[in-house]
């Protein structure tokens, strides 16, 4: 169903767990980066949009065809999810978290007219953050290992 000859070129994970391809691969030119932000974009629109659309439907009595629609694009969510090019389900998930943060947040403002705080933004720029060292350091660093202590 899926095409796989695009993807990046991986090595095996150093450390054995993961079950086969690390992150921490050929680059291939800087386009892992761009897709691991890609893929969390794509993800975040449509598993917010999703839980919106859900919302709407139960909150806001608009009609149970939205929440059909949300459920959909939940669905939708997990198939691009699934695309990320590292191998670690744990990994990717722990970091989307930090991008759903910050696109719920965003997600409100374009949306919903959502007034953030001070500290929303404050928040959300931390959990960006540590989504990118979560994704981003083992490629910078070569490696898939914990920091040695």
């Amino acid at each position: 169903m899926f095409r796989t000859r695009h993807l990046p070129v991986f090595r095996r994970n150093p450390i054995g767990h993961g079950g086969g391809r690390s992150l921490s691969a050929v680059d291939n030119g800087g386009m892992t980066t761009a897709r691991i932000v890609i893929l969390f974009a794509v993800a975040a629109i449509a598993e917010i949009g999703g839980a919106w659309l859900v919302w709407q439907a139960v909150r806001e009595n608009r009609g149970w065809w939205l929440a059909l629609l949300g459920i959909l694009a939940l669905g939708a969510y997990g198939f691009v999810a699934a695309l990320q090019p590292e191998a670690n389900f744990g990994r990717v998930l722990a970091a989307y978290g930090g991008v759903f943060i910050a696109g719920s947040l965003a997600w409100g403002i374009v949306v919903d007219g959502f007034r953030p705080t001070a500290w929303d933004y404050v928040g959300s720029a931390v959990a960006l953050v540590g989504a990118a060292i979560i994704m981003l350091a083992p490629v910078l660093a070569g490696t898939d290992q914990a920091p040695s202590a």
